[in-house]
């Protein structure tokens, strides 16, 4: 199953256009370098919902959290940790 996962967005890198607009997402302290070009709207510290890389859709903080602890109890979030043997 494919899922999305929410995060924070906590920066914007800079670039000459916002066609290929990047940034990092906190999820819940592992950060994810992620394209934003689907959500040109997105600002510093929202909460979006990330899919294969790509930030989706700009989302409500409260559901934002609400859903990933949905998925961290599920354990549908062990994949955003780096294994231990690689870095």
């Amino acid at each position: 199953m494919c899922l999305s996962i929410p995060g924070k967005l906590i920066a914007i890198d800079d670039v000459l256009d916002d066609t290929f607009r990047t940034g990092k997402v906190s999820f819940d302290g592992v950060v994810k370098k992620v394209s934003l070009t689907l959500v040109p709207e997105a600002q510093l510290n929202d909460y979006v919902m990330v899919h294969v890389g790509a930030a989706i859709s700009v989302v409500d903080e409260e559901e934002a959290k609400k859903t990933f602890d949905i998925l961290k109890q599920l354990g549908e979030l062990d994949e955003l940790e780096t294994p231990k043997n690689q870095t």
